[in-house]
This record gives structure tokens, C-alpha cells and sequence, in this order.
């Protein structure tokens, strides 16, 4: 290994490290703060909802068979109607796969991470098999969110080199099992620590190219972040030097000490999280914006388009595939979601589904996209806008500025929004909204979550 040519800052990062795991143990016994709850409760629900919107992608069923064939002794659901329960190991890899499929799942704003993908999917099947209570899920979800985000920002990548998914998701996942196990601030060390040690280079590029492995990273995360846990258990921990080994000495990121520290119980991540109503990258979500109210000032105008200038903030300039090989590149394609959104006056999953992809339609539209830099970009929240204009044949020109898309915690969809999304995503199983809106409200913490589970799979659409 080459050492860091700053020995004091990768000292500083262990010490904080030590920090963060030592509250994150200790405050598994504390009461979460209401807000807290609240979010982590929308958090369980939207995800959830995103892992069941995905079952019935080919691919997704594929592999659900796959892992059944060497399964175990079943112990946790995999959340698709007519799916055997696995062993909880092969469940989490399961709904993991799931999870980030559709793009419908949340995120966190303040820096690339979809903390609550990588460590639900091994949580809940964790939570199930042992019987854990609705608290305990939300209290493990809270608090591993917090380890995982503050991992995100106090290693940040100058590029989108390595994908999140990839970078982060095997932290989250032991974070999330460790911390429902009760484990001690030492064992929860190791067990994050050794998680660390198996993240993954996942391409940034793989989800514009539309390689469909980039959906696996949160079902190898999930797999890997579990047997961490089992495997710190046998005392096959890492360092508290780890995260800088292999985040500043592999990755080559930046290294903030005081992001893993600063704020801690005070200043909750899962509060800075955003929701998604648009199937897609959620650096497109401001430009999308910005094209529905245009076809709403030129309605009827829309087979009038010459041209679509997207002037936009940089990560979204990095979505730049005109012709999307697979439903995965149509998420991470301005072009496609642009003239989706334009053609069909939706950002939804219709916009991205294997119709919308060979829409001729949509596909002479993607070619009159042009994307440039929008130079005026300001501070958080406002960091991600997009100006979008409309040229049309006989000259008529409209634009529109979205300088920050609606979900963050600056423009939050209100409860009924989300419930309205999960009963939507969740439909293959219509026990399943009911029973997480009553969670989302405030209730049934006292519950076994595989109560809960066994109420919300019980019947399934016919």
C-alpha cells in the first residue's frame, strides 16, 4: 500500500472514525428525535416501495430464481409476489438488486449517496429473521444512514469516477446489521471497518452506458455488508484507518476528517435526504421540471420542437447519451428524459420503460437535445438548476428555470405525495401501503417487522 503523504490527516480520519461508530453504538439505546422517526419511517416506506416496483423486471425475476437455487434455510422475504423466502443473506442480495432498479429510491443531497439502498435490504431481511421490532428497523436505519452519509462527505471523489453504489453500499449495509445486533462500539468498528475494505470500483460511467451490473452494486452490498458482520463476530475486523486507506490511498478521494464528527446528534443526514417522483438520475430531476412547464406554456406545440437547450449545472452535464442502449442508460440520459418529458409529458416510470426507449418520438427528440453549461449555479439547495428552452420551427422560442427540483428538504413532497407514490409503486402487494402509511403516521413501532411483513405480503394482486 502507498502510504498517504499526510500521516496526520489519515490519524485524524481514524480517530474520528472511532468517533462516529462510538456514538452511533451508544445512541442505538436513545429514543430517535420525532423528526428523525418521521423521516426514517418515509425512508423505509419509499425504498421499500421502489424494491416492489421492480419485480417485475425480467432481469430482477432472473435473478431471483438464480439465488433461490442455492438459498438456505428460508428466513426473509424477498419482496415479489409468488417469491419463496430465503435465507437472509440471499433475500438481502435479492431485494438489493431491487432497489435501485427503477431509480424510484431515495437519496441524500448533500453529497452522491442513497444511503437508505444500501442498508435496507440486508436490514430488513436482518430484522425479520430475528424479529426485531418496527422500532428497532427505524432506530438501525437512522443511525447507519448517519455513518454512511458522513462516510460520503469526509470522502469525497473530485469526479464521478467511482460510483456511489459501488462505493458506499457495503458500509451502509454492516452499519445497519451491526447496529441492530446491539454490537459494541469495538465490534461495530470492525464490522464497518471490514466493510469498507470490501467496496468495490464500480465505473460512474457503467449507468450512463446503461450496464445493467450497475444495479448489482447494492445487491453485492448488501450480501457483502452482512457477512462483514458475521465476520467481525470472528474477529475478521479492519482498521480505523481503513476508510482512509482505501477511500484516499485506492480511490484517491479528498479527505474531511470533521465530516464523520461535527454535528453528531444534532445534525441528522436522513433530514438532508430527497424523494423522487421521476424515474431517473436525480441530476435530470430540475431540467424535467423546467420541460413540463413548457409543454404547459406551448401545450399542443410539442411536434413543433426544432431544438431543446438544456443549459445545466455540471453533474448533469455528464448525462450525455443520445441513444440509450438500455432502460438503465434512458435514467441517466438528459437527451432521453428531455424529450420523454417533452413527447409524453411525464418524468415517470412510462418515461423510461422499454416503450418509451424505442418511441420514435422520443428518439427524434433525444437528437435535437443540446446540452450546455449554465453559468449562474448557486449554493445548496440551489447547486443543481437547469434553464431549458424550447426552440420551435417557425422561431417561437420559451425557456423555463428550475433552479432546484421539488423533494429535498428545501421543497419536500408532503405525506400524501409520498403515500400517494408508494401506493403506485407497491401495488403488486396492496396490504403493503396501507400497512407502512400507518408506520409513516407515527404507529406500530412495538410491532415484530415480520409481522409487519407477513401482514403486507398476505395477499397479492390477481
Amino acid at each position: 500500500m502507498t502510504r498517504d503523504p499526510d500521516p496526520a490527516l489519515r490519524a485524524r480520519s481514524a480517530d474520528a472514525v472511532r468517533t462516529l461508530t462510538a456514538w452511533a453504538a451508544a445512541s442505538v439505546r436513545e429514543p430517535l428525535p420525532d423528526s428523525v422517526r418521521a423521516r426514517a419511517a418515509l425512508v423505509l416506506a419509499d425504498d421499500l416501495g421502489a424494491m416492489v416496483a421492480a419485480a417485475g423486471e425480467p432481469a430482477v425475476a432472473r435473478m431471483r430464481a438464480v439465488l433461490a437455487r442455492s438459498a438456505g434455510r428460508p428466513e426473509a422475504t424477498v419482496f415479489a409476489p409468488g417469491s419463496p423466502p430465503l435465507d437472509r443473506a440471499s433475500a438481502a442480495a435479492a431485494n438489493g438488486l431491487a432497489a435501485t432498479w427503477c431509480e424510484l429510491d431515495e437519496g441524500y443531497r448533500g453529497a452522491p449517496c442513497h444511503a437508505g439502498a444500501y442498508i435496507l435490504p440486508a436490514l430488513l431481511a436482518e430484522a425479520e429473521a430475528e424479529g426485531a421490532s418496527v422500532a428497532q428497523v427505524l432506530q438501525a436505519l437512522a443511525l447507519a444512514y448517519e455513518i454512511t452519509v458522513r462516510c460520503a462527505r469526509a470522502f469525497p471523489f473530485a469526479a464521478m469516477t467511482v460510483h456511489p453504489h459501488a462505493a458506499f453500499a457495503t458500509i451502509g449495509a454492516a452499519a445497519g446489521i451491526g447496529l441492530l445486533r446491539g454490537a459494541s462500539p469495538a465490534l461495530l468498528l470492525d464490522t464497518v471497518s471490514a466493510a469498507a475494505s470490501m467496496a468495490f470500483a464500480g465505473p460512474y460511467g457503467h449507468a450512463i452506458e446503461g450496464a445493467l451490473v450497475r444495479n448489482a452494486w447494492t445487491s453485492a452490498g448488501a450480501w457483502i455488508g452482512l457477512r462483514a458482520a458475521d465476520g467481525a463476530e470472528a474477529g475478521l475486523a479492519g482498521l480505523p484507518e481503513t476508510f482512509h486507506d482505501v477511500f484516499v490511498g485506492s480511490f484517491g478521494t479528498g479527505c474531511i476528517p470533521e465530516a464523520l464528527t461535527e454535528g453528531l446528534g444534532t445534525e441528522w443526514a436522513i433530514e438532508g435526504g430527497y424523494h423522487k417522483v421521476f424515474a431517473c438520475c436525480q441530476y435530470a430531476h430540475g431540467a424535467i421540471e423546467a420541460s413540463l412547464s413548457l409543454r404547459t406554456q406551448l401545450a399542443g406545440r410539442e411536434s413543433e420542437i426544432d431544438e431543446i437547450l438544456v443549459e445545466t449545472h455540471p453533474r448533469g452535464l455528464t448525462l450525455t447519451t443520445v441513444e440509450p442502449a438500455t432502460v438503465l442508460a434512458a435514467k441517466f440520459s438528459m437527451p432521453h428524459a428531455l424529450a420523454a418529458a417533452a413527447a409524453i409529458g411525464t418524468g415517470g416510470q412510462g418515461a423510461f420503460d422499454e416503450a418509451a426507449l424505442h418511441d420514435p418520438r422520443i428518439a427524434d427528440l433525444r437528437r435535437r437535445v443540446r446540452l450546455a453549461p449554465l453559468p449562474e449555479i448557486g449554493p445548496p439547495p440551489n447547486d443543481r438548476p437547469s434553464r431549458v428552452t424550447w426552440r420551435l420551427r417557425d422561431g417561437t422560442t420559451a425557456s423555463a428555470l428550475c433552479e432546484s427540483a421539488r423533494g429535498g428538504a428545501d421543497q419536500p413532497f408532503d405525506t400524501d405525495t409520498m403515500l400517494a407514490k408508494l401506493a403506485e409503486t407497491s401495488r403488486a402487494f396492496p396490504a403493503m401501503a396501507p400497512v407502512l402509511a400507518a408506520i409513516v403516521r407515527g404507529g406500530g413501532d412495538e410491532r415484530p417487522w415480520r409481522d409487519c411483513v407477513a401482514e403486507m405480503t398476505g395477499g397479492v394482486e390477481s
